[in-house]
């Protein structure tokens, strides 16, 4: 049977490429030479032949869109001309390269597409930067800002902004917690002390970022089409220009700056007795680490803290307690994350790799940070008005059962019937969260319970165990938080009319999920690539690891203590050959693996370009 079909090109990088079918019809596969005019991303309509066995076969293929501009790869001579090598991933054959006359065979290249099979030269890439290259190309990142026409985006045009109608917070101390490379401060935090009932006043200031990025500007358009920031190890591919997002809008000390401020009443239990939200002014007091204020919460050290915002940090504490008991009332996971951090020299090279959780301080601002987007979401629904709402769905019966397998695996006993609460969820976490198992069972929860995602429809946030829930506190670095200010900026002028369920929300949510997806499959890819160049290096060595997923090609596995993530190969296993069971795990006929056994694996081999670290089995512990 033949049918016509449009879908999206995959790549594989044995020269071979599917095209996956719209509406979840499948994949059908495509034969090298009919791939050649084409990359991984374009939109093509093809002839799809069904066979008996209903495997599908692509023919006759027909571009209809492409999404991909760039290509990446080094220079190669071919009979006298210059092409360029794309990436395996992205593309299937060289490409003819123009405008590179008096290159150097192996020079590394950026170039955008002209036409099928024919790229322009846009830049040369310098050895340093081929790794990050190599992943904003593959990802379709828009990794240098186009010249956009001026706006008001330079400190003294925004400092003369007049600050009527903005509620004065200059003179309350207010600080900034981030880490000590991070230059986009967007929100910043400040508490006043308990009243005689013990309540707490708690002030999350966030950038006005609309009042310099108009709706459908110029610099509005870039930001929407690239929807997030993107943070790859050595690089950040920022949403909004750097004049802006480490400049003009952040939160820097010492300066006048246009916010949104969440005030929160808290009572002496943490739960929210009153929001306010509105326009404000701030000035920061202090650009503080998440470093020196976990030192001064955990044990005391001010160091170079300045000493008129310790009293500050105090009350922020007891806010942060306050939120948190609460949290830890109601259910769900704390959003404390334990993953590999690397060190890159200035040559590019990563120089060093350790596993690094989250310390007091970012417990704090995570709790401050949630709590705002959650009255915010509150205040926004109570109001009839659509929002950007984050939605993660509560988990079926099949994905519960699957939870309590892999924890089971783990040695740990959930006792579950067939729905999991945000309590039971918490109660997973106190179990394994003081044990040295804890990192890989959270990459196994974070698998099991999936992403949450943008929508116009106000829901639960299952994770969070939040009613409502939404992102408001980052919007120099997320296209989503931006979205929210202008609603609540145009609310707050006076405009009624919203449509709760506004159609054009739903839209860009769509657009905004995709777009968050691609952002952290790059980040991840750029930490995997990392973690291969430097274990090119320690082939032979062994290592303590966890199964944290069963995969058809085999077994993936978190190294204990490193965060880094290796694959070990069904082929290259004992007892084969092996199936995927979706019960069982891993099975052959006389052995079995699953989610939680503990291995003890040798580093076979590795590689950057594919961003993978291959195992081979010593024993099973």
């Amino acid at each position: 049977m033949t049918e016509n079909h449009i879908g999206t090109i995959a790549v594989h990088p044995r020269g071979f490429g599917f095209l996956d079918l719209d509406g979840g019809a499948g994949s059908a596969f495509v034969v090298p030479p009919d791939l050649n005019a084409f990359v991984a991303g374009d939109r093509a309509s093809a002839k799809v032949t069904t066979a008996a066995d209903g495997r599908m076969n692509a023919t006759g293929l027909t571009l209809v869109e492409r999404s991909r501009r760039e290509l990446y790869g080094p220079i190669v001579k071919r009979s006298g001309r210059t092409m360029m090598r794309v990436d395996r991933t992205i593309a299937n054959t060289d490409w003819t390269l123009e405008g590179a006359d008096g290159l150097a065979e192996g020079t590394l290249v950026v170039a955008q597409i002209a036409r099928p099979g024919v790229a322009q030269l846009r830049r040369v890439v310098a050895p340093a930067d081929a790794s990050l290259e190599l992943v904003a190309v593959r990802h379709g990142l828009r990794s240098d800002y186009p010249a956009l026409p001026a706006t008001t985006a330079n400190d003294e045009e925004l400092s003369a902004v007049a600050w009527g109608g903005r509620r004065d917070l200059r003179e309350l101390p207010t600080v900034t917690i981030d880490g000590p490379s991070s230059r986009d401060l967007d929100d910043a935090v400040s508490v006043l002390p308990a009243g005689r009932d013990g309540g707490l006043r708690v002030f999350v200031s966030i950038a006005d970022v609309d009042q310099a990025v108009p709706v459908g500007s110029p610099i509005d358009l870039e930001a929407r089409a690239r929807g997030t920031s993107v943070y790859l190890a050595g690089r950040v591919l920022n949403m909004l220009p750097p004049t802006l997002s480490e400049n003009a809008l952040s939160l820097l000390p010492g300066v006048e700056r246009a916010t949104l401020t969440v005030e929160l009443r808290l009572d002496v239990d943490g739960a929210v007795t009153a929001v306010d939200l509105y326009p404000s002014v701030i000035r920061s007091h202090a650009r503080l680490t998440y470093t020196a204020v976990t030192d001064f919460l955990d044990r005391g050290e001010a160091g170079d803290i300045p000493p008129d915002v310790l009293p500050t940090l105090r009350w922020l504490r007891t806010a942060g307690a306050r939120l948190g008991a609460l949290r830890t009332a109601r259910g769900g996971v704390d959003l404390v994350r334990e993953e590999a951090y690397f060190t890159v020299d200035e040559a590019g090279e990563p120089t060093a790799i350790d596993a690094r959780a989250d310390g007091s301080a970012n417990v704090l601002i995570e709790r401050l940070m949630v709590a705002a987007n959650e009255a915010v979401a509150r205040w926004l629904v109570e109001r009839g008005l659509p929002g950007m709402f984050r939605v993660h769905e509560e988990p079926d019966a099949e994905t519960v059962n699957q939870l309590v397998a892999s924890a089971h695996a783990f040695g740990f006993e959930l006792g579950l019937a067939e729905r999991l609460t945000p309590r039971g969820l918490a109660a997973l976490q106190a179990q394994f969260a003081p044990t040295s198992v804890a990192p890989a069972m959270r990459t196994v929860l974070s698998g099991v319970l999936g992403p949450a995602r943008y929508t116009v429809k106000a829901a639960p946030h299952f994770g969070l165990a939040a009613p409502l829930y939404l992102h408001f506190t980052s919007p120099i670095r997320r296209y989503a938080d931006l979205a929210v200010h202008r609603i609540v900026k145009r609310y707050l002028a006076g405009e009624r009319g919203f449509e709760a369920n506004d159609p054009s929300i739903e839209t860009l949510a769509v657009e905004l999920n995709a777009l968050a997806w691609r952002a952290t499959k790059a980040e991840n890819e750029r930490q995997h690539m990392l973690a291969a160049r430097m274990f090119t290096g320690r082939v032979g060595e062994r290592f303590a690891g966890n199964v944290v997923a069963v995969k058809p090609f085999g077994l993936v596995v978190q190294l204990v203590g490193l965060g880094v993530t290796g694959t070990l190969q069904s082929d290259t296993l004992p007892d084969g050959p092996y199936r995927v069971d979706q019960r069982l795990g891993l099975v052959s006929a006389k052995a079995r693996f699953t989610v939680g056994d503990a291995l003890t694996v040798e580093v076979a081999s590795a590689s950057e370009e594919l961003s993978r670290i291959d195992l081979a089995l010593v024993q099973i512990v």
